[in-house]
């Protein structure tokens, strides 16, 4: 061991480290020894406000929180210490277990002589520090913020592989103490990586062997087994959270990524602790507190922790009316019709009708419970749409298991996120997905299609035998976790209740008036799904579902004419590669889709002249284009007929707000800033914010998601950009992110992208800014047969553009492909385009974005 060394201050010039936070604190440790720690103290403030006590862990220092420092030291006194013999502390020459740790933050807090109520904010073995401290002083705890790190071992889980191997006597001293091999390890966990400087500030305090004594012994301090000496101190903290911080505000800010703190220690957190707000910063791993994300959580949760709410004060009424309709009613009022309920158009191509289903749900759900599935556990559908999927998804339902839905267009990192996200504690799935479980360790006891009628058997043996199915779930619990495209950013896990789910199903049937004599094809499976509680037949017709634009006229036309479909339902990609196939159909299979009644298409904005060709083709459909979103659908709708009367304007027209609905605007100014408050002025542009009772429940794991998305209290922020009109109608004029931020103001990309479309020969464009925000320029890119390649449009191209484009255009470039979502073919990736057509502006190799 080291000899004792002094506290020290870091030197300057560190990064983002202002140096008047910088001081040294002294106070007797329990041995009654006086020592000496580092810490950044930002000064005392409002004694009122709460002051924020941030610990690290191993084998960072203070530094890991000087963005919290500089971010909140003017409203909070902000304090972080260095824990002896790290960072810029005394190196004191001796083995501090944690029970001493834990004193010794006590003597510091003490020394400190803070005032008023304290928020404890720790990152790794941090966290049980702090928590043994807060636990003793729950007068004074305001509340607790955890970012990846444990105060348990969760049983049957081998502690994580890096700390074993660390551990052990070949390499504890030789990464931990005679190298920096453990600092630069957990340096390299960070997501986004460290800048140099950055990095170089991380290993300040840890120049030299003789500073890195204690990097050694905290490792050691890990409890792994019963007889350890800290084991009965993190025992001790463990069962005392559960009730010692029982109300008290927490949030628990995770990386999923990191190595050593996964999930498994999150949902361990959070079973002790059922009250605490949870994000899950997809893609961060260890050192949380470096994601850009960090600083805004937790400034949002400080401003619920303190009162200060951002709330319009219009709260809408979005209560449901009449008697309660649960989502399994549909298919109970059909239990003896023996028309068809589901058809399906690949592999065997089977039916079956009402009174089947309605059986084959009956014995699924009671095979389910036979199997252990309770209400409230979590089932995960990896099947494919058709009899497996509706009977299965329908099943849980009836005994109240909660669904999650992903469906394979997100591929399998998508699908992986998914999976973590919502953990599941059943895998229903075909091979392909059950295989891909298997690999990528997705969580879920796994069930296979291939086991379903074995299950269905033993379900209908225990009715049988007298076993009667549970009541149903309540209408306030939660009954699917579905997740977005991830078109827009990673897919978020997206929560229904069942009564806003219920809600949904009576907007769509009134919304389109559709009764029970209706029969839906929809090339969308999740939109298929509702069938059976609406009480129709539905069917998805022969396709790759993960990739919409394979539809073709034949197989669109074959499932209208087996199933006798009055609706069809596609996104604007399926719509565009049915009406380039049709030249194929033969006369009776034109004359099918002449049945059709009712033309839904949705998922991306939908231009009039796909929709008009698709509606010829139809013939004697009604064509419509619903809005809305994962979060609440339908929101609004309009006709082609409306379309047509609505002419050009700034953006796509989706009409007026269904029954139910109520939409309003969050300005945004000239500088890109959206405002809190909501209006309904005329003309004014905005974020579009959505009521209506079949909105979300909220986003699992996504705490900070779902506070932003809904700090106007029963209103639902799209992140979508638009306006209403003079006669009530909404405009849609693109995504909040992709809005142009340039110096005369801002430009949204719709408009710009549709009168690009109307140039001969361009299927598709996308406005997109390059440069600052602030200066941005307005960037065009085309894809179709007049842009077969990548890089600058020609001089005629661009001239055609330019003279249809109201505003100034700095430049048009043209790709071979357009770069799309997975989910619906149809929406842009304009971050990725806007990235590309940077570099080829700036010279760079031209390539594909």
């Amino acid at each position: 061991m080291s000899a004792v060394v002094p506290a020290q201050t870091p030197p300057s010039g560190l990064r983002d480290l202002n140096p008047q936070w910088s001081r040294v604190v002294r106070a007797v440790d329990d041995d009654g020894i006086e020592r000496s720690w580092h810490v950044l103290d930002t000064g005392p403030v409002d004694a009122a406000s709460p002051t924020l006590l941030c610990v690290h862990g191993n084998p960072t220092w203070s530094y890991l929180w000087r963005s919290v420092l500089a971010t909140f030291g003017a409203e909070h006194r902000v304090v972080a210490v260095d824990q002896l013999d790290m960072g810029f502390s005394e190196r004191t020459g001796t083995v501090r277990r944690l029970a001493q740790r834990v004193d010794d933050l006590d003597a510091v807090v003490d020394a400190l002589e803070i005032d008023g109520p304290i928020v404890v904010v720790a990152h790794d073995w941090g966290g049980p520090v702090s928590l043994g401290w807060a636990l003793r002083h729950l007068d004074r705890l305001a509340g607790v913020v955890l970012t990846n790190t444990a105060v348990t071992q969760p049983p049957g889980s081998p502690a994580p592989s890096i700390i074993r191997l660390v551990r052990s006597n070949a390499m504890l001293r030789a990464t931990c103490v005679r190298t920096t091999g453990f600092i630069a390890g957990a340096l390299a966990m960070a997501n986004p990586r460290l800048s140099r400087d950055v990095w170089s500030g991380f290993l300040a305090p840890y120049q030299g062997a003789h500073r890195r004594e204690a990097i050694a012994t905290f490792v050691e301090d890990i409890p792994l087994e019963p007889e350890h000496p800290s084991n009965d101190a993190l025992d001790a903290i463990a069962d005392g959270i559960v009730s010692g911080l029982a109300g008290v505000p927490t949030l628990l800010g995770w990386g999923p990524s990191d190595p050593v703190f996964s999930d498994l220690y999150l949902h361990d957190f959070e079973q002790r602790l059922p009250h605490a707000h949870v994000h899950r910063f997809i893609g961060a791993s260890h050192l949380v507190p470096e994601h850009p994300d960090f600083i805004p959580t937790l400034g949002r949760w400080l401003d619920g922790l303190t009162g200060d709410h951002s709330d319009d004060g219009d709260t809408p009424s979005t209560s449901t009316s009449g008697v309660r309709r649960p989502l399994w009613q549909g298919l109970e009022e059909r239990r003896d019709d023996h028309e068809v309920a589901i058809a399906e158009f690949s592999g065997a191509g089977e039916t079956m009708s009402f009174a089947e289903l309605h059986r084959r749900v009956e014995s699924l759900a009671a095979g389910l419970l036979e199997l252990g599935v309770a209400p409230g556990d979590r089932v995960a559908l990896m099947v494919l749409p058709g009899i497996d999927l509706a009977s299965t998804l329908y099943a849980c339902w009836r005994i109240g298991a909660v669904a999650v839905v992903a469906d394979s267009g997100l591929g399998a990192r998508g699908l992986s996120t998914a999976m973590r996200t919502a953990t599941p504690d059943y895998l229903v799935g075909i091979p392909k997905a059950l295989a891909a479980a298997r690999v990528l360790r997705w969580p879920g006891e796994i069930i296979a299609t291939s086991s379903l009628d074995k299950l269905a058997d033993m379900g209908s043996e225990a009715l049988a035998a007298g076993e009667v199915l549970p009541p149903g779930p309540s209408p306030d619990d939660l009954a699917a976790i579905v997740f977005t495209s991830g078109a827009t950013g990673p897919a978020k896990g997206v929560r229904y209740l069942h009564r806003p789910a219920e809600a949904q199903c009576a907007a769509i049937m009134a919304t389109y008036g559709i009764t029970r004599s209706d029969k839906l094809v929809a090339a969308f499976a999740p939109f298929a799904l509702y069938g059976p509680a609406m009480g129709i037949a539905s069917a998805v017709p022969d396709m790759d579902v993960t990739k919409p634009a394979t539809l073709t006229a034949e197989a669109l036309a074959e499932a209208v004419h087996t199933l006798d479909a009055s609706m069809v339902f596609a996104s604007p990609a399926a719509l565009a590669n049915v009406c380039r196939s049709a030249t194929s159909l033969s006369p009776e299979r034109r004359r099918a889709l002449r049945d059709v009644r009712l033309l839904l298409s949705a998922g991306a904005p939908v231009r009039a002249s796909l929709l008009r060709e698709a509606a010829e083709l139809l013939g004697n459909a009604e064509a419509h284009t619903p809005y809305g979103m994962t979060e609440c659908l339908p929101v609004a709708d309009i006709e082609l007929a409306d379309i047509d009367a609505a002419g050009v304007g700034n953006g796509v027209c989706v009409g007026l707000p269904v029954s139910g609905v109520d939409i309003k605007i969050a300005p945004i100014d000239r500088h890109g800033v959206v405002a809190e408050e909501l209006v309904s002025t005329t003309g004014v542009t905005g974020e579009i914010c959505v009521a209506a009772p079949h909105r979300k429940d909220g986003y699992e794991r996504l705490w900070a998601t779902e506070a932003a998305s809904s700090r106007n209290t029963g209103w639902h922020r799209t992140g979508d950009v638009g306006h209403l009109d003079d006669n009530g109608r909404l405009w849609v004029e693109g995504r909040l992110p992709h809005v142009i931020v340039t110096s005369n103001g801002v430009v949204t990309p719709v408009a710009i992208e549709q009168r690009a479309e109307s140039v001969a020969g361009v299927d598709m464009a996308a406005a997109v800014g390059v440069g600052p925000a602030g200066v941005q320029q307005v960037v065009v890119v085309l894809s179709g047969p007049a842009a077969n390649s990548n890089g600058l449009a020609s001089a005629e191209l661009t001239d055609r553009v330019r003279a249809v484009v109201e505003g100034p255009v700095a430049a048009v470039l043209t790709v071979a492909t357009m770069p799309t979502d997975i989910r619906h073919n149809s929406k842009i990736d304009r971050p990725r385009l806007a990235t590309w057509a940077q570099n080829v502006l700036d010279g760079g190799r031209v390539g594909s974005p």
